[in-house]
């Protein structure tokens, strides 16, 4: 099988043209090719397919084998990808993922996708403002949101001190999300800045998170912390986040990048 690495801000995925390949059993695959060291590794699995609803079709493959509804850092690469493969030609698009139909925006220079603007649509709390939570014995306080899959943002003083391999599974799997849901560890540093660190459902700790990100910044905005845009610094780079009051939309801007090409026999 022919492959691609990719990552934004860190979130790094392997991306496979399903016009050319076919995979049997992403999950399996997902699982396999996923592990550092011992294989390509990578956050998870990415296909890039026909769509009858947009463009093309992205579907997301943890690195546990669990299928996801939405990345916006790997949806920034499926829009670089088609690009510079000679698959699509323009610069706006639309891709169908199951946390619905993203727009993307391609700012191209010199014949390269530099960046990739997304809408990532109306992000939703789904929580109380904030929301009362114990996590192994402690108190927190958290905010919901649905960004097309589901975050609970929590803020921080400093987050560097936070031991997530240890604390982030009890949050992942905490019964108040019986489908798991993504954490979000958050530090406001001013009105446009904040610093995030993520656990992903199913993943664990990542450099980035472009949902987490949208999320992070619309919690910071509905508890007054931040304006409506807003640069979000990841373990593996930037992300501007921007809300829209009158869409009432979220727009991400970040980069995509091509690591390297490769063939593996499955």
């Amino acid at each position: 099988m022919k492959f691609t690495k990719m990552q934004g801000v860190g979130n790094d995925y392997i991306y496979v043209n399903c016009f050319m390949e076919k995979v049997e059993n992403p999950s399996e695959t997902a699982i396999k090719l996923s592990r550092r060291h011992f294989s390509v590794g990578a956050d998870g699995l990415i296909l890039i397919g026909p769509s009858d609803k947009a463009d093309y079709r992205m579907r997301i493959f943890n690195a546990d084998g669990s299928e996801g509804e939405m990345c916006g850092n790997a949806v920034r690469c499926v829009g670089k990808y088609v690009y510079e493969h000679g698959i699509f030609h323009g610069e706006t698009l639309t891709v169908e993922t199951l946390g619905g139909v993203k727009n993307l925006e391609l700012t191209i220079e010199n014949g390269k996708v530099s960046s990739v603007t997304v809408d990532m649509g109306e992000p939703q709390l789904t929580s109380e403002l904030p929301e009362h939570i114990v996590v192994d014995k402690q108190d927190y306080e958290f905010v919901g949101i649905s960004v097309g899959n589901p975050h609970a943002v929590y803020f921080f003083e400093d987050i560097d001190s936070l031991d997530l391999e240890k604390i982030g599974p009890s949050f992942e799997n905490h019964s108040r999300f019986p489908n798991r849901v993504n954490t979000e560890f958050v530090q406001v540093v001013d009105e446009n800045h904040i610093r995030m660190r993520v656990w992903e459902r199913g993943s664990g700790e990542t450099l980035g998170c472009g949902t987490g990100a949208t999320a992070s910044v619309m919690a910071c905005i509905l508890m007054g912390y931040t304006g409506s845009t807003v640069e979000v610094a990841l373990t593996g780079g930037n992300l501007t986040i921007r809300w829209d009051s009158t869409t009432r939309k979220a727009y991400m801007t970040g980069e995509a990048v091509e690591v390297f090409q490769g063939e593996i026999e499955l």
